[in-house]
């Protein structure tokens, strides 16, 4: 029997009316703005309704350190949901906007899988309600102004060497990294080094996703640092007059989006940035809202427990005043194996001493989610290869470290296979919450970058290039010490180096640069060899996405 792809499964589906799903959530038609028939923004007006009723239960999802064999963090999410709504629950969820990069780049998309995603899950993948589009165009404003800035007398006095606001798009392209622009004489502009990021990337996203209101995200944008004048001081977006623009294109943007799952379980669809190279959460705003708006909220954070799991709870929680009830953990067998020394080619085959050394990665994220005093529930994608032996000893360890376990099959049943898991979330979210922070921010960078690479990696510490040491000599001169911090870092292992597996001991993590991104509230701290532009693999997944003369969309995962 052939087993249908997840996109064949998607345009089978018979979707609801967004008018009917809304309604589950007490939103009304009058507080929708259609995108047509499935697709909505919600309007700020129901924020305004319901701000001081109580919140829901707050549930997280992360992950292992993922490998290519998958681990299914959006999946389980998606099917969590969906076996809660089952068990009669009132609940809805939160993920981030795929992006064209990766669709069209490496993975093909991300909106979940099997039985468990949302939908209309071609417009999820592409470009939705255009929220992408509006942050590249807002970001790239500011460059334009301060680009004619320069060209009009240079007022600010800009010294066009130290120029920090790069450009974006929305598509992985290596080639642009690394630019020169202003060629051609004088009525060209000035000429200059820059590049491109992409737009996941983009600070402006990142306010995006932690701005409570939208005079929030004014302000945000004001105080972002676009570069510096030729003795050293500080120059912003507010400074250049481009804040009031820039946040007029996102009007529309800053409204959390509304969708459904296979089974029409409400789903926030809403911002995007990358969890390896910014926060890797989806909006405030959506949480916020789906909190008020549900008895229980699952919202996911980007890759392993190490990334996005440790910036939602640092910075997002922080910033947003939010208390998780309970964590799940996603992993799979067979990525365990691979963490275990197993080549991807003989992940079918069952070997427990590969397993057992490839636990050390589960145990530590089972680790990092304790210290931040959360109860964890690991939820096992299970694939017909699994053995009764290897689960079991996946179990075993486990229990050891004190984290419950549950055999996930919602991509192949949706919600019918993850009411165990939401059972046992359930049960994880009636424990007494003792979360805490794992820094405190009167701390230096310096201290609390080492607070993560030791507590959270398992690094024996952190070493500082001489640009590092100069940005945070700088960062110290313009009084941001007091900043949160947001690692950039491989998703490929807890180590700044992807090729260590497993649980690495006795590294050092390189931090190369540190970037102000005054405005989201933090600074990123660029370690290893991690890009803000990635490039196009050896085959990208554009080869395998195409369209026939009906208008129906393949390769799209």
């Amino acid at each position: 029997m052939k087993i249908p792809s997840d996109i064949e499964i998607a345009q089978s589906a018979e979707l609801k009316p967004i008018v009917d799903i809304a309604s589950k959530l007490g939103i009304t038609e009058d507080e929708l703005e259609l995108y047509g028939k499935y697709k909505a923004k919600v309007s700020p007006s129901v924020w305004e309704r319901v701000k001081d009723d109580p919140d829901g239960k707050l549930i997280l999802v992360t992950a292992i350190t993922p490998t290519p064999a998958g681990e299914g963090k959006t999946t389980t999410t998606v099917g969590l949901s969906q076996a809660l709504a089952k068990l009669g629950q009132k609940v809805s969820f939160a993920i981030r906007e795929p992006s064209l990069g990766p669709s069209f780049g490496v993975k093909g998309g991300a909106a979940g899988g099997g039985y468990s995603q949302v939908i209309p899950m071609e417009d999820i993948n592409l470009h939705f309600t255009g929220d992408i589009h509006a942050v590249t165009t807002a970001h790239n404003l500011i460059s334009a102004m301060i680009d004619n800035s320069m060209q009009q007398g240079n007022e600010h006095n800009l010294d066009p060497r130290r120029i920090v606001w790069r450009r974006v798009m929305d598509l992985n392209e290596r080639a642009l990294r690394s630019i020169v622009i202003g060629l051609g004489g004088k009525a060209n502009g000035v000429p200059r080094e820059t590049g491109f990021d992409i737009t996941v990337a983009s600070e402006i996203m990142a306010i995006l996703c932690l701005s409570t209101d939208l005079m929030d995200l004014k302000e945000r944008i004001q105080r972002i640092v676009i570069g510096y004048t030729y003795d050293g001081k500080a120059v912003t977006a507010g400074d250049i007059g481009a804040a009031g623009s820039a946040s007029v294109l996102l009007k529309d943007a800053i409204k959390p989006n509304l969708v459904q799952t296979l089974e029409g379980v409400p789903a926030f669809i809403h911002g995007g940035p990358f969890a390896n190279i910014a926060h890797g959460c989806n909006s405030l705003q959506a949480t916020r809202l789906g909190l008020k708006l549900s008895d229980y909220f699952v919202t996911e954070a980007g890759f392993g427990a190490d990334l996005g799991a440790e910036k939602f709870l640092d910075i997002k929680c922080r910033l947003g005043g939010l208390t998780p009830s309970a964590v799940v953990i996603v992993a799979t067998v067979r990525a365990l194996k691979m963490h275990g020394g197993k080549k991807k080619a003989d992940l079918a085959h069952e070997d427990l001493a590969a397993l057992e050394r490839g636990m050390e990665n589960l145990e530590k994220h089972i680790q990092n989610i304790a210290g931040f005093g959360l109860p964890a529930v690991v939820a096992i994608n299970r694939f017909p290869t699994d053995t009764e032996a290897e689960l079991a000893l996946v179990e075993e360890k486990c229990a050891a470290l004190g984290a419950s376990v549950s055999l996930s099959e919602v991509w192949e049943k949706g919600g019918d296979g993850g009411k165990d898991l939401a059972e046992k979330v359930m049960a994880a979210c009636e424990r007494p919450s003792q979360f805490v922070f794992l820094y405190d921010t009167a701390l230096s960078p310096k201290e609390k970058m080492e607070k993560i690479a030791k507590d959270v990696y398992g690094a024996d510490g952190v070493v500082y290039t001489d640009q590092a040491e100069k940005d945070l000599a700088q960062i110290h001169d313009l009084g941001k010490d007091n900043l949160l911090v947001c690692m950039a870092k491989t998703q490929y292992s807890l180590s700044d180096d992807p090729a260590l597996l497993g649980r690495p001991k006795g590294f050092r993590v390189t931090v190369r640069e540190v970037r102000l991104s005054a405005g989201a509230g933090f600074l990123v701290a660029i370690t290893g060899s991690v890009m803000t532009m990635p490039g196009l693999p050896k085959k990208p997944a554009a080869l395998t996405i195409d369209i026939d003369e009906k208008g129906r969309i393949s390769g799209l995962f």
